[in-house]
């Protein structure tokens, strides 16, 4: 029933009506408090008196009406007068898209443009978690201005009694105009998966914009049939005619990737494809510019200046070449204007390409993600912000030919004043990312920032506003969103590598944060935490690979570096490492700690040679993995030192500020017996932490070869006295009084006795003992407490082939024996 002009439903007066569909009659009103024109479209009473329905509509378009986009129409309110039910929306004057096709006047540029503006309104409400489920020309509003508005968003999902049930021609009848048995607009444009009722998500949108995209180029649509049943089948079983082939090669590639049927080879988010769009849009303007100051007279001439643009220099000078030909064989007047306009083209065109590729050379091969400042004013959530940042620089890593700083390094920043400038500097990369994190309650925001390191500029900023149980959609997200800016093309696999998810249980993936954040702290009670937290994300989730991943690592720290037995710890690391890589082989974490166990408890080399180059050819921004592989080389084989240093110096580019490597590099120095360069290295690394426990251990150590016993002395007291050293005071006070009183000598005796005095309440390598009698020339005590170290399978023992320590064991015949048994070089 037709609502009379001058009819008021609240606010609105009615002026006339604009039209009738499947979702109810609209009409244009005026809004007679605010003094503007508006379009009202009345409800039909099947869906205004179903309560489910009315509920999910108010649900959609509450959502619907949060977004703020040029692109999409404003929902102004949903109204209720008597018995009618309205939505009152902005109102557009201009035509439908279906109009436009049917005029048949659009060019490639502007269908590109088109799309262009509609993927950019997909993509903010995708963000919101909004799909649209109709996009079709008869959605799609453009202005007189150009300017594109998508309708009924979020209605959609009210026209479906049931959402995975098809009703496509009771929905579409009246918004087409046909009567039953003919071909419907709405099914035309619906993806496979939606056609055959199954679950739908953001690639459904992607799928019907490539349908609207593909009919604005060839005016028909791809997937046609006499009735609602063929069309269908078209859709699912059969291809599109291929578009024209002078339409440009890169257009006729996101068509066909948009219209892939199945939907793991589409465009997995439709900001990817807003991207290509763009690039595209770019190239066809720049076509438009040359095509237009091209001379009309001579299709030879446009054809010439193609050439100079898109060849090299010597292609510019066959241009030239031409010019003189023109002018022996023309009038000297039209020759010189056609010199100027040829000249001027060669020129914009190698402006243009010069830039371009300028900007290619000049994009960022170099990034640093500095640590996420977490400003929610609880401690309690650092896990959440480190977190997020770890797995941020774990995702860009998969970027080919990109530096990603690791977070060792970055981790350094944390908590200190940012100049960008100086931080980039000292890592040696172009850009840097900032980041900081909100959490109130069980909303998440955060700001990110992509500056230009060398001036500071600004390259890009977002802000991101998500429920804490999206967090895992919302790392993706952001993935994604980074590597967009920092690489113009990726492979779908190297895409979909970057966005992966490991899990979509919120929860494992928060535990997973909390158990890594745990093992930064790199002490005993930290590893058995993060130990805790690791098998708490697996109950959450057994297939979680990353966890096992992390359980893998920490079981393998605790077994170097704790008061926790190799036979303990080493075997769970394997298990753990190796049901990660079923659950996901292509896991670098993953063989990398199987490398480890194999390397340091296994005395496996040759195996564990294999999975370090597997971590690395994964990842080879794996700073960790590359570092390890090259001190391992050296370890089996001192020949290899060349090839070992390459590896650690690899590392140490990747994560210039990390103590584990530059620890690496010092102590390869020392195997080296050049003690200068170990100590100048070892110094470096305590200017960037004074606190490093391991690297005061080495220190004395080389001070005791180079016979500086009172500098040795000093700093294995210093390192004893920290976090993880050890030694209590009292401990501490007797070792200072049995140098003072007995020397060097003494003083490692003591050293000794005090380990075998701790071995009774907690673990202690053996070796640590056998290399103090080893220093004062106790063989045969040294021999004893190796081969106790041998039975524990100790991962220190790896080193003994080249450690200076063991200089005087080594003409010893059981020495050479058990250098035998490990698998080590004699």
């Amino acid at each position: 029933m037709t609502i009379a002009a001058h009819t008021k439903l609240g606010r609105y007066e009615i002026i006339s009506p604009i039209g009738a569909g499947g979702m109810g009659e609209v009409y244009l009103a005026e809004d007679i408090r605010l003094h503007r024109k508006v379009a009202l479209k009345i409800l039909p009473e099947n869906i205004a008196t179903d309560k489910e329905r009315l509920l999910r509509f108010e649900r959609e378009a509450q959502a619907a009406s949060a977004l703020n986009h040029p692109n999409i129409i404003t929902i102004h309110e949903i109204g209720e007068t008597g018995d009618q039910l309205f939505i009152a929306t902005e109102f557009i004057e201009g035509e439908t898209l279906r109009e436009k096709i049917e005029k048949n006047d659009s060019s490639v540029y502007e269908s590109v443009k088109i799309a262009e503006q509609i993927a950019a309104a997909l993509s903010v409400a995708h963000q919101a978690h909004i799909i649209h489920r109709d996009i079709k020309p008869e959605n799609i509003m453009i202005r007189s201005d150009g300017y594109v508005k998508i309708l009924d968003f979020g209605l959609a999902k009210l026209a479906e009694k049931n959402p995975n049930t098809l009703d496509a021609e009771a929905e579409t009848r009246a918004q087409v105009n046909t009567k039953a048995g003919m071909i419907l607009g709405t099914v035309r444009y619906m993806s496979p998966e939606q056609a055959r009722g199954k679950d739908i998500d953001t690639r459904t949108d992607v799928w019907s914009l490539g349908v609207c995209l593909y009919e604005m180029l060839t005016g028909r649509q791809p997937f046609q049939g006499e009735t609602i049943s063929d069309t269908i089948a078209s859709i699912l079983t059969k291809e599109p005619v291929p578009l024209d082939k002078n339409l440009p090669l890169e257009l006729q590639r996101i068509v066909r990737k948009t219209l892939q049927k199945d939907a793991n080879k589409r465009y997995q988010t439709v900001k990817d494809l807003l991207i290509d769009l763009e690039d595209v849009k770019e190239e066809l303007k720049f076509q438009n510019k040359l095509e237009r100051t091209g001379a009309p007279h001579r299709e030879e001439t446009k054809t010439q200046i193609l050439n100079a643009t898109t060849t090299d220099v010597a292609h510019t000078t066959s241009s030239a070449e031409y010019v003189v030909n023109e002018i022996k064989s023309h009038k000297i007047g039209l020759a010189v204007g056609l010199t100027v306009l040829l000249l001027a083209s060669i020129g914009l065109g190698y402006w243009f390409f010069f830039n371009r590729s300028t900007n290619t050379k000049a994009q960022i091969e170099s990034i640093a993600v500095l640590p996420f400042v977490n400003e929610s004013g609880n401690a309690d959530n650092e896990y959440l912000s480190d977190g997020m940042t770890e797995s941020l620089i774990g995702s860009l890593a998969q970027i080919p030919k990109l530096n990603v700083k690791a977070r060792s390094s970055v981790f350094r920043y944390k908590g200190k004043e940012i100049d960008l400038q100086k931080i980039a500097q000292e890592l040696s990369v172009q850009a840097i990312l900032t980041g900081r994190v909100i959490q109130r309650g069980e909303q998440l925001i955060l700001n990110l920032e992509l500056v230009d390191a060398r001036n500071e500029n600004a390259i890009w900023s977002e802000q991101y506003a998500r429920r804490q149980s999206d967090l895992v959609a919302l790392q993706s997200d952001i993935a994604r969103d980074v590597s967009n800016k920092l690489r113009t093309k990726l492979s779908g696999t190297e895409q979909n590598q970057i966005a992966k998810n490991y899990t979509t249980n919120t929860e494992a993936y928060q535990l997973y944060l909390k158990g890594r954040y745990q093992l930064k702290r790199k002490t005993e009670d930290s590893f058995r935490k993060g130990i805790g937290f690791f098998q708490q994300a697996i109950e959450q989730d057994p297939d979680y690979a990353l966890a096992y991943a992390g359980l893998a690592d920490a079981y393998s720290q605790m077994g170097s570096w704790t008061t926790l037995a190799p036979s303990e710890s080493f075997p769970k690391a394997k298990t753990a490492a190796e049901r990660a890589l079923q659950l996901d082989d292509t896991l670098a974490e993953a063989h990398a700690s199987l490398a480890f166990v194999k390397f340091y408890y296994e005395w496996d080399f040759a195996g564990a040679e294999r999975e370090f180059q597997k971590a690395i050819s994964l990842d080879p921004n794996y700073a960790a993995a590359r570092e390890l592989y090259g001190y391992q080389m050296y370890l089996i084989n001192p020949r290899r030192l060349d090839t070992a240093m390459r590896e650690l110096n690899t590392a140490h580019d990747l994560d210039p500020l990390s103590l584990s490597t530059n620890f690496g590099i010092a102590t390869l120095f020392y195997f080296e017996r050049n003690y200068d360069e170990a100590i100048r290295r070892i110094k470096e690394m305590q200017s960037l932490d004074p606190n490093f426990t391991l690297g005061y251990g080495l220190l004395g150590t080389i001070y005791i070869k180079k016979g500086m016993n009172d500098d040795a002395v000093a700093a294995l007291l210093k390192g004893s006295s920290l976090e993880g050293g050890g030694f209590s005071e009292e401990q501490i006070d007797i070792l200072k009084k049995t140098y003072k009183e007995s020397g060097i000598k003494g003083y490692l005796r003591k050293h000794a006795e005090l380990l075998q005095e701790r071995a009774r309440e907690k673990y202690v390598s053996p070796i640590f003992i056998a290399m103090d009698y080893a220093m004062i020339g106790e063989k045969e005590l040294a021999l004893v407490w190796l081969e106790k170290a041998y039975k524990e399978r100790s991962s220190w023992l790896t080193e003994i082939g080249v450690d200076p320590v063991w200089d005087n064991l080594h003409n010893d015949t059981r020495f050479q024996d058990l250098l035998r048994r490990i698998g080590l070089p004699q």
